[in-house]
C-alpha cells in the first residue's frame, strides 16, 4: 500500500460506535492502551451520530440499552430518543477516558493481513496505512445506505435525501413530499414531519406490523426512585431483559397471538377503512421486525397524508410514478429504505490469508464463528457480526468485547503470531444455525424482510434467546482456534 505515513498499534478498532467505545474500555480494563479507533465520522455513537431523522428513537428500553458498566439512571423515558442515546455515548466515551484513542474524519477502505510478519494493514481515504497484529470491525449492520433500484432517482429535480442522512437545513414546512418506504425509520418520522407538510404520500410496498409503545415520560417520582434506590434500575433491566428473552423467539402461539391483536387494534385508530385494511399486514408477527408507535397509525386521518401502496415505477423530473401510471408531483423525496445490512465488514475490502477476500469468503452471505470470526482472517474480530442481531445489540456487544479481548489475552499470554477459527468449527457452527433458523417459522414466510442475503442464506438474525448467547461465548473454546506460535512464523520466515 501506498501511503502518507505508517502508524503502529497493537490493536486496531473500525468505529466508535457503542461496539467501539466498549470494545475501547474493555482492553483498558486489561491494562491495553496501545490501540487506536478509526472513525469515518466527526464524533462517537455510530448510528446514533448518523441516524438523526425527526423522531429517531431506540425500540429496545433504555434500562437495558446501555452498558452494564455505566447504568444511567435518569433516561428521560422508557424508550430513548436519538439525541439522548448519543449524549449518552458522548458520556460514556468521556469518562471512560476513549477520546484520546479516536481519530475522527477516517474513513477505512481496505484492511491486508500480512502472512509474513503477521500483521493487519489498514489504509484509510485519506492514504495513511495503520499496522497491528489485532483488528476490531465495529462497523456492524448499519454502514451502507440502501437506496432503492428505481429510474429517476438522478434526474428528479426536487430535493432528494435518504433518511438515515437527514438534511435538517431543508425546510418541510408547507412542501410537498414523499416517503419512500414504511418500515422502520418511516414510522418514526412520519408522524413527526406530517403535520407540517402541505401533502405527504407514504409509498408502501409491505405493510408491517406496528405494535403499542410504553413509553410515557418518567415521572419526578419514578426518577427519584431510580436515582436513590441502587436496585431500582437493576430490577428495571431484569424485568427487560425476561420480557425481550420471551419476544425475541416468536415461539410462543399465545405470546405471538397477543402480539398479533395488539398491533390489530393499533390499527383500529384510523378511520379510513380502505387505508386501515391496506396498513393491515398479511404475514405472521415476527416474519419482518416488529415496529413500535402510538403515533404512526393516526397519522393517516390527517387530511394532507396519503397511503400509496401502488408500485413505484420511477421517479419523474417532478415527482413520483406509481405503475398506474398516475404522477404524484412533490417537492421532496425521503428514501427510507435502510441499509445493506447483509454485508457487515465485505463493505470494505478485506483480504485475509493467502490473499482471500472476505466477499469471496462470503460469496453464498455472511457468516462467522459465534458471529465474531472468519476462517481465513486471523486476529480480526467483528462486532455485530453475522447472525448476531436479535434483542438488545448493547448487550449482545458486550458479551462479544468480552470474548474478544480474552482471545488478545491468549494470544499475549501463550506467545502466539495468531489465532484463526478452524474451518470445519466455522462451517458445523454455521450449518447449526441455519438449522435453528429453519426452526423459526415465522422466519419462513414470504415477507420481504432484509434478513437473507442474495444466496437466500439468512445471514443477520440469533435464533436463541440471550441466554444461550452468553453461554456460548463465555464456554472455553481454545481447540476451536488454530494457533500459530512466533518462535514458528519466525522460525518459517
Amino acid at each position: 500500500m501506498s501511503a502518507k505515513s505508517v502508524h503502529e498499534f497493537r490493536v486496531i478498532i473500525i468505529g466508535a460506535g457503542p461496539g467501539g467505545l466498549c470494545t475501547a474500555i474493555k482492553l483498558r480494563e486489561a491494562g491495553i492502551e496501545d490501540f487506536v479507533i478509526l472513525e469515518k465520522a466527526d464524533g462517537v455513537g455510530g448510528t446514533w451520530w448518523h441516524n438523526r431523522y425527526p423522531g429517531a428513537e431506540c425500540d429496545v428500553k433504555s434500562h437495558l440499552y446501555s452498558f452494564s458498566f455505566e447504568l444511567k439512571r435518569d433516561w428521560s423515558r422508557p424508550y430513548a430518543g436519538q439525541e439522548e442515546i448519543l449524549a449518552y455515548m458522548q458520556h460514556v466515551a468521556e469518562k471512560y477516558g476513549v477520546l484520546p484513542f479516536c481519530r475522527f474524519g477516517n474513513t477505512v477502505e481496505r484492511a491486508q493481513w500480512s502472512d509474513e510478519d503477521a500483521c493487519w494493514e489498514v489504509a484509510t481515504a485519506a492514504g495513511e496505512v495503520y499496522r497491528a497484529p489485532f483488528v476490531v470491525s465495529g462497523m456492524g449492520m448499519f454502514n451502507e445506505l440502501m437506496w432503492p433500484d428505481l429510474p429517476g432517482l438522478d434526474t428528479f429535480r426536487g430535493k432528494l435525501f435518504h433518511s438515515a442522512r437527514w438534511d435538517h437545513d431543508y425546510d418541510l414546512a408547507g412542501k410537498r413530499v414523499a416517503c419512500i418506504g414504511s418500515a422502520a425509520s418511516a414510522v418514526q418520522f412520519v408522524p413527526e414531519i406530517a403535520p407540517k407538510t402541505a401533502r405527504l404520500h407514504v409509498f408502501q410496498r409491505t405493510a408491517n406490523w406496528v405494535v403499542p409503545k410504553e413509553d410515557t415520560p418518567y415521572t419526578e417520582d419514578e426518577l427519584r426512585v431510580l436515582r436513590e434506590d441502587p436496585d431500582a434500575i437493576l430490577r428495571s433491566r431484569e424485568q427487560i431483559y425476561e420480557e425481550l428473552n420471551s419476544f425475541i423467539l416468536f415461539n410462543d402461539p399465545e405470546l405471538q397471538a397477543q402480539n398479533e391483536a395488539a398491533g390489530l387494534a393499533n390499527i383500529e385508530v384510523v378511520e379510513d377503512t380502505e387505508v386501515r385494511a391496506k396498513l393491515r399486514p398479511t404475514h405472521p408477527f415476527g416474519c419482518k421486525r416488529p415496529l413500535f408507535s402510538n403515533r404512526y397509525y393516526p397519522t393517516f386521518n390527517l387530511p394532507q397524508v396519503e397511503l400509496v401502496t401502488d408500485g413505484i415505477e420511477r421517479l419523474s423530473e417532478h415527482g413520483v410514478v406509481t405503475v398506474d401510471g398516475r404522477e404524484r408531483e412533490v417537492d421532496c423525496a425521503i428514501v427510507a429504505t435502510g441499509f445493506q445490512v447483509s454485508r457487515y465488514l465485505s463493505a470494505i475490502e478485506v483480504v485475509g490469508r493467502g490473499g482471500r477476500r472476505l466477499e469471496d469468503a462470503w460469496s453464498d452471505g455472511a457468516q462467522a464463528y459465534l458471529g465474531i470470526t472468519t476462517h481465513g482472517f486471523p486476529n480480526l474480530f467483528m462486532l455485530y457480526g453475522p447472525n448476531t442481531n436479535n434483542g438488545s445489540i448493547l448487550f449482545m456487544l458486550e458479551r462479544q468485547v468480552d470474548y474478544l479481548v480474552r482471545q488478545i489475552q491468549r494470544v499475549e499470554r501463550e506467545a502466539l503470531a495468531f489465532i484463526d477459527v478452524r474451518e470445519d468449527v466455522e462451517a458445523h457452527y454455521n450449518e447449526c444455525m441455519q438449522r435453528d433458523i429453519h426452526k423459526v417459522e415465522v422466519w419462513q414466510a414470504n415477507c420481504g424482510h432484509y434478513y437473507n442475503a442474495k444466496s437466500g442464506r439468512m445471514v443477520t438474525q440469533w435464533p436463541h434467546d440471550l441466554n444461550e448467547y452468553t453461554a456460548r461465548t463465555t464456554s472455553e473454546d481454545a481447540d476451536a482456534y488454530e494457533a500459530m506460535p512466533r518462535a514458528a512464523l519466525a522460525s518459517a520466515g
